[in-house]
C-alpha cells in the first residue's frame, strides 16, 4: 500500500514537470508581417533617416561618419547632399520590388563581384537609431554571397555589392599581407524584407532596417554547379545578377526585368545547371581539355604554353601579379564547334562531319569575339550515326 502511494506521487510530480516544461518550451508563434505592408513601414523609416542625418566626414580611407542633424541644424541631408549622390536600386524579393538606397563613396577600379560570389570586406553595421550590432573593425572579413550557402548573407548583400568593384592590390609583403587601393566603399540602406526581417538577432530587434558601411576588398569566383565555368561566366546578359526563379518564396512572379540566364530553358539556371545546353552531355566533359593541351607542349612545331587549368576558360586569361607563385596564363578560351578541314577530308565512305569525321579545331575557334561555346551548342558532340 505504501509503494503504491508512494509511486502514485510520483506520477504526479511527473505530470506536472511535464507540463511545465510544454509550457516554458513552446511559445506561442507570431506570424510573420505582410512583406508589402512592412516594406511601407521600412521605406518611411529609411527615407526619413536620410532627410534628418548627414554625412559629417569621409576620411581619406573612406570611413565615414554619419550623425543626426540637430534642431536648427543647417547640415545637409544625406538626401540632398551632392557630394556622395544617393542612389537607388529596384530588388525584387517576396514578391516585393523594394527601392534600396545606397551611397557610393568609391566605385573602385577592379573586378565587380556576381551576386553568388565570395567577397572579401571590412563593415559596420548599424541600425536607424545609430546602435552599431556588428563590426568587422576594419579587417577583411570573407562572405559568400550565394543566398542558398550553408552560411549565408543577407539578401540585401547579394543586391548592393556587384554595384560595386574590387581594388588594386599590392604586391605581398614580407609577411604575405597584401594591401588594396581604389577599393569600392559605400553604405547601404536596407529595408527588412532584405536583412532579418522577423527573426530577432542579437542587438538586432526583428523587422529592423539595416545600415552597412563597407569596403570592397577583393573577391573569389565561384562555381557553385562544379561544371568549370565560373557563376559569373554564366550570366549570359552580363548584368551582375544571376537568380534562380525555382524559389517560388523570394521570386513567385518575377518581373521582365529579371532574367533567368537559362540557356536550354528548363526551370535551372545556368549556374546551378551541370547541362546547360540539355543535348545529355555535361559541360564538365564539353570543356574539359585533352591531355595534351595542358601546360606547356608544342604548337605547329613551336613551343607553346596552353595553359594551367584542366578546363578552357571562358576567355583568355593574363597571369595575376598578386599571386607570384602561380602563373594563371590562359592564352585561349572555350572553343565553339570546330570550323576547319574534316579529319578524313578524302574518305568516301565518312564524306560528311560527323562523329566519326569531326572538324579540327582552328586557332579562331579559341578565340573569336561573340563565338558559341560548345557547351552551350547542342549540336556539339555530334550526335552518334
Amino acid at each position: 500500500m505504501n509503494k503504491f502511494k508512494y509511486y502514485f506521487i510520483l506520477l504526479l510530480a511527473g505530470i506536472a514537470i511535464v507540463s511545465c516544461s510544454k509550457d516554458h518550451d513552446d511559445p506561442e508563434t507570431v506570424p510573420l508581417r505582410d512583406y508589402k505592408e512592412q516594406y511601407k513601414a521600412d521605406n518611411d523609416s529609411i527615407v526619413k533617416y536620410l532627410n534628418t542625418h548627414y554625412i559629417k566626414e569621409v576620411t581619406a580611407n573612406f570611413d565615414i561618419t554619419i550623425e543626426k542633424i540637430p534642431a536648427g541644424g543647417t547640415q545637409t541631408s544625406i538626401m540632398n547632399q551632392t557630394v556622395y549622390p544617393l542612389q537607388s536600386r529596384d530588388v525584387y524579393n517576396h514578391d516585393v520590388t523594394y527601392k534600396v538606397y545606397y551611397l557610393s563613396l568609391n566605385k573602385g577600379s577592379g573586378d565587380a563581384p556576381l551576386n553568388t560570389d565570395r567577397v572579401y570586406t571590412s563593415y559596420v553595421g548599424s541600425l536607424l537609431n545609430g546602435t552599431v550590432f556588428d563590426s568587422s573593425y576594419g579587417v577583411a572579413r570573407s562572405f559568400e554571397l550565394y543566398m542558398h550557402a550553408s552560411q549565408s548573407v543577407i539578401d540585401g548583400w547579394g543586391e548592393i555589392f556587384p554595384q560595386f568593384k574590387t581594388g588594386i592590390p599590392s604586391a605581398p609583403g614580407s609577411d604575405g599581407t597584401i594591401t588594396y587601393t581604389d577599393f569600392g566603399a559605400g553604405v547601404m540602406f536596407l529595408p527588412s524584407g532584405l536583412g532579418y526581417y522577423g527573426s530577432t538577432q542579437t542587438a538586432i530587434p526583428a523587422y529592423s532596417p539595416l545600415v552597412f558601411s563597407f569596403k570592397l576588398f577583393s573577391l573569389q569566383r565561384l562555381d557553385h554547379d562544379f561544371d568549370g565555368i565560373f557563376d559569373y561566366q554564366e550570366d549570359l546578359n552580363g548584368d551582375g545578377y544571376v537568380y534562380d526563379f525555382r524559389d517560388t518564396a523570394r521570386y513567385p512572379t518575377p518581373p521582365s526585368t529579371m532574367v533567368a540566364d537559362d540557356t536550354d530553358k528548363d526551370g535551372i539556371p545556368d549556374y546551378v545547371d551541370t547541362d546547360d545546353d540539355g543535348d545529355g552531355y555535361s559541360t564538365y566533359y564539353e570543356i574539359t581539355k585533352p591531355a595534351g593541351q595542358i601546360g606547356f607542349g608544342v604548337k605547329d612545331g613551336q613551343p607553346f604554353n596552353y595553359g594551367v587549368s584542366t578546363y578552357y576558360p571562358w576567355d583568355p586569361a593574363v597571369d595575376n601579379p598578386s599571386t607570384p607563385n602561380t602563373d594563371e596564363t590562359e592564352p585561349r578560351g572555350i572553343p565553339r564547334r570546330p570550323t576547319g578541314d574534316l579529319t578524313k577530308p578524302n574518305d568516301p565512305t565518312d564524306p560528311n562531319e560527323s562523329i566519326t569525321n569531326p572538324r579540327k579545331f582552328v586557332d579562331e575557334d579559341y578565340t573569336a569575339a561573340g563565338r558559341l561555346r560548345i557547351h552551350l551548342d547542342k549540336s556539339y558532340p555530334y550526335q552518334k550515326k
